[in-house]
């Protein structure tokens, strides 16, 4: 379980991290059009309930610079090092859920890339990135992802992970009616000490 700070809180943003290939930093004002590119994008929304206006992709970047200064991590926006640099790609990260569920409350890690960056790894070099932040520098037990059972690449990025899925943990996400087509979704969950074992190997 994740125990979150005190709102309000006067937190350090938290780090800019850097592997092969891309840089995970605080968001910035430029990025805000291409994440509305994508945030509009039928392909790259395809299991999302909807895909967002300018105004929606604005309000839920803002929501998540938010978190991140409020927590001091969250969804990194991604930039391209190599081969070709790319100012904003993306995002990948840790983030609070704000809904009630059996798993709650957690940290999950969760991923969003430009439909032309998609196949080349970027998610899951990212993605262990911000695994190694949450269990390293922020101490967490445990952290969790979750998407509808007909997201693939997403569940690949997980398993490639080692992150895990026990069925009967699967559940009907609170924030959609129960009727929806994308209300099922796939738990996945890795621990600090499976984590830790896999960095050794």
């Amino acid at each position: 379980m994740y125990d979150p700070p005190v709102r309000g809180a006067a937190i350090d943003p938290g780090p800019i991290l850097e592997t092969a290939r891309l840089r995970l930093r605080p968001w910035s004002d430029d990025d805000l059009a291409p994440f509305a590119a994508m945030s509009a994008d039928p392909e790259v929304m395809e299991h999302m309930p909807a895909r967002l206006s300018r105004a929606q992709s604005d309000d839920l970047a803002a929501k998540i610079r938010g978190h991140m200064r409020e927590r001091g991590f969250g969804l990194w926006a991604v930039e391209l090092l190599r081969p070709a640099p790319a100012p904003f790609v993306g995002f990948v990260g840790l983030s609070v859920p704000h809904f009630d569920a059996p798993f709650t409350p957690c940290v999950e890690i969760g991923w969003r890339l430009a439909r032309a960056h998609w196949g080349r790894g970027y998610a899951t070099e990212g993605a262990r990135a911000a695994l190694a932040y949450g269990f390293g520098a922020l101490a967490l037990a445990e952290i969790v992802s979750f998407t509808t059972p007909r997201n693939l690449r997403s569940i690949a990025v997980m398993e490639r992970l080692g992150m895990v899925r026990d069925p009967a943990e699967d559940f009907d996400h609170p924030r959609l009616p129960a009727a929806h087509p994308l209300a099922r979704h796939v738990l996945y969950r890795l621990s600090r000490a499976r984590w830790a074992a896999t960095q050794a190997e």
